[in-house]
């Protein structure tokens, strides 16, 4: 049974991704790792992670004065449920016209192409 996964914004994405990534970590140690790719402040940071743990998406532990922070929600999860989101607002849900467009219209590369080739044989099997 798939339980209901929050919408996450594309900035909570990135906080979510430090979390998948290595977790629990303080909002100091997450502050770290987004300085090097992003030009957030840590009030920025810290409000991100304020609203990922009222959506449900994260959770934190409690040791004194220090909090870390560690998902409650799986990255496979998340990335099904934004695929579903996409289809739905994009394609009516409809998954032929979507892999049509990317068919056709996108740059694949040979290699992805035989990827392609490759997963829908073994969906037939």
């Amino acid at each position: 049974m798939e339980r209901n996964v929050p919408h996450i914004t594309d900035a909570e994405w990135e906080v979510m991704k430090v979390l998948w990534t290595d977790s629990p970590r303080t909002a100091n140690e997450i502050v770290q790792v987004l300085e090097g790719t992003r030009d957030w402040n840590p009030k920025t940071v810290r409000t991100l992670i304020k609203r990922l743990t009222e959506k449900g998406a994260v959770s934190y532990e409690a040791d004194g004065r220090i909090y870390r922070y560690y998902p409650l929600v799986q990255e496979e999860e998340c990335v099904k449920s934004e695929t579903r989101s996409f289809l739905k607002r994009v394609y009516g849900g409809a998954m032929r016209p979507m892999l049509a467009h990317f068919i056709r219209d996108e740059q694949l590369s040979r290699e992805d192409l035989d990827e392609l080739r490759k997963l829908l044989d073994e969906r037939k099997d």
